[in-house]
């Protein structure tokens, strides 16, 4: 009898354990709280395990909506409108048509043209960042608020280079856009994009980080683009590349499109870039950057090879300014950079970037290689000549 008993007591204490396993499993909210107190060591797993749960939970919710990050970062990024004088659309030399900014030009006229365009507000005293493009050569500019309000804006300052500009308006107490750590970005994040494509209002998009540092793109002539397949179109361009927390991680430049249309293959220049060239327009007006007057050319494995060259990096002198700096220091056509004082040079990017952070005036150290020697060379550091203005870019096809 008392083993009958048993049995019985034991067969409903096990049908009840799974019971409570199955509910704290898959509905742990139906569990009063003091339940998970009544027992000991069970009592704290089953805790642990409805804890992550919860935590799981939570996490799925995060993960499911981007509202929070979208909302913060909204109400800093705005749509801007331009006029200026009709020209001729003509595709500028050199320019590549599969990379199209997202340059909105709609409603031509005789006499004008109007062109749509996106930005972020970066200072709640009325500083604007977009791209040069956006603004280049108009005549008048508007800025459209995300509240609805419209408020003329004159361009502080403007770099071609990078392909950035900066935009001031007479109101104050604006929603400035909290700064990411874009150095800190990495391939696969999440990241949205908010601008105003093909002018029908602002829109939000998502996507990853596809790749970072992509450069000799020919889009720029400093380029070090955050790679994303966010959608993005024409009228992004200026616009905003936010993280998950909504947190400003790049200004939206070009795409790479042959139709003119999103094919996931955006880029964005890093906020910390877009920062520093930022700063000096603000201060100066204008990027001074360093010079010394050479056409670069990467060091390629097969010229290496077909030279018989013992490196593997580096920047080839393809060409000199007559009367430039390199050219009046003894540099060669042919000579192989590979150090500026003391810095690797791996390439013609980082060769630019590292020649344009020299202050002009400045004397460096160039270490060449010429005829399999290495060699150094003193060079009194130039200013580099502000960018011509380039012809009006064809609209896309």
């Amino acid at each position: 009898m008392l083993r009958k008993l048993w049995l019985t007591f034991a067969q409903a204490a096990t049908v009840a354990l799974a019971v409570l396993f199955v509910v704290a499993t898959f509905r742990p909210q139906w569990i009063p709280a003091r339940l998970w107190s009544a027992s000991g060591t069970a009592t704290r797993s089953a805790q642990s395990g409805l804890r992550s749960s919860r935590l799981g939970s939570e996490r799925q919710d995060a993960i499911l909506s981007y509202s929070g990050a979208a909302q913060r970062a909204i109400p800093s990024v705005v749509n801007i409108f331009t006029s200026k004088q009709l020209q001729e659309p003509d595709d500028p030399p050199g320019n590549d048509p599969r990379f199209r900014r997202f340059f909105d030009e709609q409603f031509a006229q005789p006499q004008q043209t109007y062109s749509l365009g996106s930005g972020v507000i970066v200072a709640s005293d009325g500083l604007i960042l977009t791209n040069h493009h956006v603004v280049e050569s108009a005549d008048e500019i508007e800025v459209l608020l995300s509240d609805g309000r419209r408020t003329p804006a004159s361009v502080v300052g403007s770099d071609p280079d990078t392909d950035l500009a900066v935009l001031r308006v007479e109101m104050r107490e604006l929603p400035a856009i909290a700064f990411g750590k874009s150095e800190e970005a990495k391939v696969g994040d999440v990241v949205l994009a908010i601008g105003n494509p093909f002018g029908v209002g602002q829109t939000v998009t998502m996507g990853i980080i596809s790749a970072l540092g992509r450069s000799q793109l020919g889009i720029n002539t400093f380029e070090n683009f955050i790679q994303t397949d966010a959608a993005i179109n024409p009228g992004n361009s200026g616009g905003a590349l936010v993280d998950a927390e909504g947190r400003l991680l790049g200004i939206n430049t070009a795409i790479y499109s042959p139709s003119g249309g999103s094919l996931g293959i955006g880029f964005a220049t890093p906020a910390s870039s877009a920062l520093h060239v930022m700063e000096q327009l603000v201060r100066d007006g204008a990027v001074t950057r360093g010079f010394i007057g050479v056409e670069p050319q990467d060091l390629t494995p097969e010229l290496a090879e077909a030279f018989q060259l013992p490196l593997k990096e580096g920047a080839v002198i393809a060409g000199l300014v007559r009367n430039g700096p390199a050219e009046k220091a003894g540099v060669r056509v042919g000579d192989i950079l590979i150090a500026v004082d003391g810095l690797a040079i791996k390439n013609t990017t980082t060769m630019l970037d590292t020649i344009a952070k020299l202050s002009p005036g400045v004397t460096a150290t160039f270490r060449f290689m010429r005829d399999n020697r290495q060699m150094d060379i003193k060079i009194v550091v130039g200013k580099r000549p502000t960018p011509q203005p380039r012809p009006q870019e064809a609209r896309p096809r």
